[in-house]
């Protein structure tokens, strides 16, 4: 009897499901979505010269490990992101939601109220979903009005107030006013901007990861 117990024993922890079950499960991903216009879609260069695909290998170092799901659309408005966001959330059920989305709203003169509303909306979605929200804050361009370019950039500190949300006050600091890190066209910056953009968002961002995740990422 006590041979065939020792027999028993012997084949479960010979078992690769038995050895399974008993082995610590693998961590699973921190999950980041980018939901963002063509600032973060890489715009005019390489993909894996963009901002994202950069912070995407900075956290691919982690342990236990980060993903970065980049749904950023060039063109895109915060009434467009928000009607794509809660399939996104189902789909990927990330642990964070960083939102860069507004600037082709002032571009185009949309009315501030219905931006607001629909960033408000996005943020109490990915909340819902329990992710936590990074809010990546823009500014215009001088020309389009003292009275709706103030508004513009505030909006974003008030909503980051109201909803106590972490924000990079302007993904282009140090970027906008260099002709020489911006493409042609003005508006979009060039490859040799996205490692300055890259530490603007970073330098907001990875004290939180750390925290969120127990972890330490690269500084």
């Amino acid at each position: 009897m006590l041979f065939r117990l020792v027999v028993l024993l012997f084949s479960l922890n010979a078992s690769p499901a038995f050895a399974q079950a008993l082995s610590p499960a693998a961590p699973n991903p921190q999950t980041i979505l980018v939901l963002g216009d063509s600032l973060s879609a890489a715009h005019g260069i390489a993909q894996n010269q963009g901002w994202v695909t950069l912070m995407a290998q900075r956290l691919a170092q982690q342990s236990p490990p980060w993903k970065v799901i980049n749904v950023s659309i060039s063109g895109e408005t915060t009434s467009g992101g928000l009607s794509r966001l809660p399939a996104l959330l189902a789909a990927h059920q990330p642990q964070w939601v960083l939102i860069e989305l507004g600037a082709n709203d002032g571009l185009r003169g949309l009315p501030l109220k219905i931006m607001r509303q629909n960033l408000q909306r996005m943020i109490e979605l990915s909340q819902q979903r329990g992710a936590k929200v990074l809010l990546i804050g823009m500014m215009l361009p001088p020309n389009y009005g003292f009275t709706y370019t103030t508004p513009f950039t505030t909006m974003y500190q008030q909503l980051a107030e109201e909803y106590r949300l972490p924000l990079v006050p302007f993904l282009l600091d140090g970027v906008a006013s260099e002709p020489s890190l911006m493409q042609y066209d003005g508006l979009h910056p060039n490859a040799a901007a996205q490692p300055i953009i890259l530490e603007n968002v970073w330098r907001v961002a990875a004290p939180l990861w750390r925290e969120h995740a127990g972890t330490s990422p690269v500084m």
